[in-house]
């Protein structure tokens, strides 16, 4: 499979301008010959990060699978024949707000999760998810779902690794620098190919400030970086891969790193 990642510069609380900006790097993708199967897009690709409060939040949420932006990602992939994983925000049918992902390709929605480690001022407008962490057939893969600060508790990968992911796509807005080098360490420990899609730039609003980091990777089974966009500006790339290399969990001296886990001792 082709994968890739689209590292923005998004321009706050312009989702339609910011989906055109991504459709645009498609485009040019395709005319250099360097078409995904899969892309990944950043967290909340569409609005922005730094809401000033939940009101605000609201009036950017918008509905899964129905809302503009997840329906103009199905669009996109229907016309250029690719998957996407991308971060957005959702409001629920009970006026819940949830930062979230959707899995889409051109036939709809695929997969959709609500991210389960809600970081620093997310608090002030989003809940918690409450959805499984989702391992979805896509783009020829089997492909889990977790967002940004996700990355910092180790369950969230071996859980989508237990449940059969290949590779796991991972929207972020990381702040923090730890995140790209302990993504080797996430692939490492559950033998899968991962994604992490960053965003650029910096948001100051309502007293709160936000830099963003780049740093964009596709790293392999074995720990090895195959792809990684720069700190400071928007980019993309693509990077080809067996994603079956992700089944052989064995090690030299005939070891398994899933079926060796001692969960007999795995406990307080």
């Amino acid at each position: 499979m082709r994968a890739g990642w689209i590292q923005t510069l998004p321009t706050f609380g312009e989702p339609a301008a910011n989906l055109a900006a991504v459709a645009a790097v498609i485009d040019a993708a395709v005319a250099a010959g360097r078409a995904a199967d899969l892309w990944v897009l950043p967290e909340l690709f569409a609005t922005g990060y730094v809401f000033a409060d939940r009101d605000e939040a609201l009036r950017l949420c918008e509905a899964v699978p129905d809302g503009p932006t997840v329906s103009g990602l199905i669009a996109l992939a229907g016309r250029a024949g690719c998957a996407f994983v991308a971060g957005v925000a959702e409001r629920a049918p009970d006026g819940r707000l949830f930062n979230a992902a959707v899995a889409v390709d051109g036939t709809g929605l695929r997969a959709h999760y609500r991210k389960a480690h809600v970081f620093g001022d997310e608090r002030r407008w989003s809940t918690p998810g409450d959805l499984p962490f989702p391992v979805v057939d896509l783009a020829g893969a089997r492909v889990g779902i977790m967002i940004c600060f996700d990355w910092r508790f180790p369950e969230t990968a071996r859980t989508l690794a237990l449940a059969g992911a290949q590779v796991i796509a991972h929207p972020s807005n990381l702040v923090l620098p730890h995140c790209p080098d302990a993504m080797v360490t996430r692939a490492l420990e559950n033998g899968v190919f991962t994604v992490t899609c960053d965003r650029v730039g910096t948001e100051e609003r309502a007293g709160m400030h936000a830099t963003f980091i780049g740093r964009s990777r596709i790293i392999g089974p074995d720990g090895v970086v195959l792809s990684e966009g720069p700190p400071d500006r928007p980019a993309w790339d693509v990077v080809e891969f067996d994603p079956t290399r992700a089944d052989d969990k064995r090690l030299a001296g005939g070891n398994d790193i899933l079926a060796d886990r001692r969960t007999d001792l795995y406990r307080l």
